[in-house]
């Protein structure tokens, strides 16, 4: 059984994700949003403490919130960044993106270096991440499904009672809603959907009542 360990950070008050295999100790951090000091040392202790080997560095979408501690984490930890290759692009102006919302101090890009598509596997341990294609709030939006545990990490595609803005690049309103539909709200009704901000909430209750579905 995989664990998770939910950091909320300041930059935009962004989730980041440790999913780990508690007795295999092998950890994935997926959208890594720690931009102080005390956010670094947060997610460092956490990975000590729970004596963590991180195998995987797996990026939802490559918007500046969710990717703004990447190479920090690729350096740290020496693995690839994980993403979609639609995102590529994203990360490359990363810097440009900063500048849009004020975030000083980003003068770098995040280069993927390991390409996540539909139907792939994450394996954390003994647990595994089905990787699902969710385009529209950017066209390499991915989200990371367990299927024995019963959850999905969705980004920033689905939250609590609304979806994720389609007003930035690559964004796709219709795209977006027919990626959601097909993609996460098929999946078993239990099923527990942690989104990129906010708080956890399940496939049942948005197929049910997300006013934006």
């Amino acid at each position: 059984m995989l664990k998770i360990a939910k950091f909320t950070f300041y930059m935009f008050g962004i989730n980041t994700y440790v999913v780990y295999d508690p007795e295999r100790k092998e950890a994935a951090v997926i959208d890594p949003g720690m931009s102080r000091g005390e956010e670094f040392d947060a997610m460092e202790k956490f990975i000590a403490r729970e004596n963590l080997n991180v195998t995987h560095l797996i990026n939802t979408h490559l918007h500046i919130d969710h990717a703004i501690a990447d190479n920090w984490m690729s350096e740290r930890y020496g693995l690839p960044v994980e993403a979609h290759a639609d995102d590529a692009m994203l990360g490359k102006i990363l810097a440009q993106q900063a500048q849009r919302f004020g975030i000083r101090g980003v003068d770098a890009k995040v280069e993927i270096g390991k390409e996540l598509k539909e139907g792939d596997e994450v394996k954390i341990g003994d647990g595994r991440l089905e990787v699902l294609h969710v385009p529209g709030h950017s066209p390499g939006s991915i989200a990371l499904y367990d299927r024995e545990d019963g959850f999905v990490i969705s980004g920033d595609t689905l939250f609590e009672g609304s979806i994720g803005r389609t007003d930035l690049m690559g964004g796709d309103y219709g795209q977006l809603v027919k990626a959601i539909t097909g993609k996460l709200l098929s999946l078993p009704p239990q099923t527990v959907v942690y989104p990129g901000h906010g708080q956890p909430t399940t496939v049942e209750r948005e197929k049910t009542s997300n006013p934006y579905l």
